[in-house]
């Protein structure tokens, strides 16, 4: 952080700054900053940085001169407003609202109306013309500060609010006259009083300060941690604050607020896309507490203010050459700009747009790689609802964010989370979300609400997350308390009913649904082409962007496939060969018992019998794999099981044997097979006998497989192929373990080619899965023609974690605390496991400058670590075959310096 000095500036008026100042004055603030430079109607007002959020989080108070900064901003806001903070005859009164740098949206807080108390409401009605407008906007004043900054849970103003309607028979807001708010104005201060034991703060200046230490406090609030975890975001970025004089939409049918989108978030289509709602504050749209019209009513609403509202947009969409997210307020006829951010949009959308952008001129097919993510293409390829099955159809709704979400309905967030955490797919169900459902949308399939726009919380939050939403379906009556909802025509929903939403069209089903493969998958597999007539626009979008991403990589990709038709389905998907082909993968099943006889035979006779029956099945594996990936190369493992996987469970057994003792029928056949296993048993199977210690221990075993891969290229090669064969020695931890392996391996390859009149150049080399191996790199890649890391045993060799056993048991206690921001089985773990990879890069190439460089764990197919791989000099990254799409994406944004996940 660096020591304080008076020097700092901790303010920023927002003429001051820039879009491209985020990290300093939070998304919010540099964008109302860039707004302003271009001319646009914002009205005045500061912002407070990152630093001085970073400065209170560290020290637990606010730097000591911000004080006086913010006096200053505030002098000079008031001047150019003509009017003083609370004044009670013309009170200027300010929204307080954070601005992180990195978009969360609903997760921070804002407080509007700072500087009504007692006596300035009676100044704004005065000058505003209205009673009911002033103690309006000292209720939300009330409701909001009670919330955000003083702790009060927001269902106690809810609750008081819902009581005053019931006593005058209605259930809108707009109904309660200024009498009506009045009192509730007193049940709120009653509230604040009997929750903290001090009165709602009068003094303008205090009410300010305490909202700004409050956004500073949100930082760290359990949903903002838990949405940055998420979207890893870093934890000590901060977050800004900006000081806004208030612009009013609650003044009058005149008056309304709005959120804009210069192209559908949803589709990517152009045209004009966003919500309006007349008579109203920005909150009320967000919130989806009253249903709002499209915004294209707003041109009969108001024609000048949609006019100069199309004229902004256009300005603001090439200024930001992007489809950008607005805010706006119109005060009695008055445009003004609240904010604009580069919009949150779905995947479809955002393949659509980077190529729009590209045929309009605005950005290049490199930008438009970098404008995408693996995470939204993997989106794109999930399944997709067909029509048919026994599903009812029971309304539709708002299609706020596409997908096909099958689930149980629950109605709360901590049900959602307690059923998915038991392996339960369930669909969270609310009237509108709030931020404090967020652990409920992470958990659930998808979102359904009765209320709210595309603009809503649910909406938002859920494109951001790629979550299916369906908002706004008004048919359904939703019972929280009880936990239903019922439909037209009387159908009854309760918790635990199987329901189907569709983000792409709105629609809801009690039942399920059946699926489809998506558009973009048939493309992968080669049932659409790129200009057949089935190609929509988003299939051609993601062919062009993907096809650049092939042109300018340097990362090439493979995949990890142990069977003919998951190698051929990776070529359809562009993979380049196999790194990574697990040959105990090919003894699972009814080949299991002949590996149990191999390992357990008493006699050289015995094992020769063994290895004699798997020979020709691996054989014909490898014949039909290399078929598959004719002209590419295919990484091959040598036999590398756990033990136990291929032996007897030790306790059946023992109670087999012990049961025909009993019985006095004693098993000679099993009483030598429970000697065997217990002689073979080991308290941990996977740092045991397993890898090139059993093809060391186990002889012939290894040069069986050789042998084997040998015959299979012969064989090929006779049948007009090309096959390039590549052997992989695993677990290696000394050179000598790889020397002796090597030496037999080339001397059965030499027989072999002999045999069949074949020459063919076979690369030997070894996983890089042990600490070991990646410090001794320089040593053992003198022996080694390639290098592939196995990330995932290495991460748990490194950290010393059993993967199957930990993730169960204790994970979910270390993201929670933070000791994780993301599972480093999911991403790869830079710091710890990355350090070994790095030793390892530069151990071999200092030995061999031409070694080979790979990874096979699946942190292959994961975004941010293929930019990883890329930046230490990799030349493949290998992982399953559904993923080889999103490698290949990636190692194009990597290659283009494109931002990656968690940065």
């Amino acid at each position: 952080m660096g020591s304080v000095t008076s020097t700092t500036t901790w303010v920023y008026d927002f003429s001051e700054g820039n879009k491209d100042q985020k990290d300093l004055l939070g998304g919010k603030g540099a964008n109302l900053a860039e707004m302003t430079n271009l001319g646009l109607p914002v009205p005045p007002g500061f912002t407070i940085t990152t630093d001085a959020c970073r400065h209170y989080l560290e020290h637990g108070s606010t730097p000591p001169d911000l004080a006086g900064q913010v006096t200053e901003h505030l002098t000079a806001l008031e001047k150019a407003m003509g009017k003083t903070l609370g004044d009670p005859a013309d009170p200027l009164l300010v929204s307080v609202r954070s601005g992180a740098a990195a978009s969360m949206p609903g997760m921070m807080e804002t407080v509007l109306n700072v500087g009504l108390n007692d006596e300035s409401v009676q100044g704004l009605a005065a000058q505003s013309g209205s009673e009911r407008f002033a103690w309006d906007s000292y209720r939300r004043l009330i409701q909001m500060f009670g919330r955000t900054v003083l702790g009060i849970d927001g269902e106690a103003f809810e609750h008081a609010l819902d009581e005053a309607k019931r006593e005058q028979g209605t259930d809108l807001d707009l109904d309660l006259d200024a009498e009506h708010l009045r009192d509730v104005v007193g049940r709120f201060k009653a509230i604040v009083r009997e929750h903290t034991g001090r009165d709602f703060p009068q003094d303008p200046r205090e009410q300010m300060d305490l909202a700004i230490n409050a956004v500073f406090d949100s930082w760290n609030s359990p949903r903002a941690i838990l949405y940055r975890r998420r979207e890893r975001i870093p934890g000590d970025a901060g977050t800004a604050v900006n000081v806004c004089s208030m612009v009013f939409g609650n003044l009058g049918a005149d008056s309304g607020t709005g959120v804009a989108f210069t192209r559908d978030p949803g589709s990517g289509e152009q045209g004009v896309y966003g919500d309006y709602l007349q008579n109203a504050q920005g909150e009320d749209v967000v919130a989806g507490i009253r249903n709002t019209v499209p915004l294209t009513e707003l041109e009969r609403i108001d024609r000048g203010a949609y006019d100069e509202l199309l004229r902004i947009m256009s300005t603001l969409e090439s200024h930001y050459r992007d489809l950008c997210d607005i805010e706006f307020t119109v005060e009695r006829g008055k445009l003004w700009m609240l904010q604009t951010r580069v919009g949150k949009r779905t995947a479809a959308a955002a393949f659509r747009i980077a190529t729009q952008l590209v045929d309009e001129g605005l950005i290049d097919t490199d930008e438009a790689v970098r404008r995408v993510t693996g995470d939204q293409l993997a989106q794109l390829m999930f399944p997709r609802f067909v029509s048919g099955g026994d599903a009812t159809r029971l309304t539709q709704g708002m299609n706020a964010s596409p997908g096909a979400a099958v689930g149980k309905a629950v109605f709360s967030s901590e049900t959602a989370v307690q059923w998915a955490d038991r392996g339960e797919k369930v669909v969270l169900v609310r009237r509108e979300t709030n931020p404090d459902d967020l652990a409920g949308m992470i958990a659930a399939e998808g979102v359904l609400t009765s209320r709210g726009g595309k603009t809503s919380h649910a909406a938002v939050v859920a494109r951001g997350m790629g979550k299916t939403c369906v908002c706004g379906a008004e048919e359904l009556q939703v019972d929280t308390t009880n936990r239903r909802f019922t439909a037209p025509g009387g159908v009854t929903v309760e918790e635990g009913d199987v329901i189907s939403i569709d983000g792409s069209t709105g629609l809801v089903w009690l039942g399920e649904v059946p699926v489809e493969d998506s558009a973009v998958v048939r493309y992968f597999e080669g049932e659409i082409g790129p200009d057949s007539p089935e190609a929509d626009d988003l299939v051609r979008s993601v062919h062009r962007i993907l096809t650049h991403a092939d042109e300018v990589r340097r990362l090439d990709v493979r995949t990890n496939a142990d069977t003919p038709e998951d190698s051929a389905r990776a070529r359809r998907f562009g993979a380049r060969g196999i790194g990574l082909c697990r040959t105990e993968h090919m003894f699972l099943g009814d080949r299991r018992q002949l590996v149990e006889k191999l390992i357990l035979a008493e006699t050289d006779e015995d094992k020769q019998a063994a290895l004699d029956a798997l020979a020709p099945l691996q054989k014909q594996d490898f014949v039909e794999i290399f078929e598959a990936m004719d002209g590419l190369p295919v990484t091959v493992r040598l036999l590398d099981p756990p033990l136990h996987e291929f032996l007897p469970d030790l306790t059946d057994l023992s109670v087999r044997v012990a049961v025909a003792e009993a019985q006095g029928h004693p098993d000679e056949a099993n009483l030598r097979l429970l000697a065997a296993v217990r002689r073979l048993h080991e308290q941990n199977p996977m740092l045991g006998l397993r890898g090139v210690r059993l093809g060391l221990v186990v002889p012939g075993l290894f040069a069986m497989q050789v042998r084997a891969i040998a015959e299979a290229a012969c064989e090929r090669r006779s049948a007009g192929g090309d096959p390039r064969p590549e052997i992989m020695i695993p677990l290696v931890g000394a050179v000598q373990e790889l020397e002796a392996i090597r030496e037999e391996s080339e001397q059965v390859l030499a027989a072999v080619f002999e045999e069949c009149g074949v020459e063919l150049d076979v690369l030997i080399g070894t996983m890089i899965e042990v600490p070991r191996a990646a410090l001794t790199a320089e040593e053992i890649a003198r022996s080694a023609e390639f290098f592939s890391f196995g990330t995932n045993d290495l991460t748990q060799m490194t950290w010393g974690f059993s993967r199957d056993d930990v993730e169960a048991a204790f994970f979910h206690a270390y993201l929670d605390k933070g000791i994780f921001g993301v599972s480093p089985f999911e991403s790869l773990d830079r710091p710890g496991v990355g350090r070994l990879v790095e030793v390892g890069v530069q151990g071999g190439r200092a030995a061999r400058p031409d070694l080979k460089l790979g990874v096979c764990g699946e942190h292959g197919g994961d975004p941010d670590s293929v930019h990883f791989f890329h930046e230490v000099g990799l030349d493949y990254v290998s992982c399953s075959p559904f993923r080889v799409p999103v490698a290949r994406l990636e190692a194009g944004r990597a290659a283009l310096g494109g931002e990656r996940a968690g940065s």
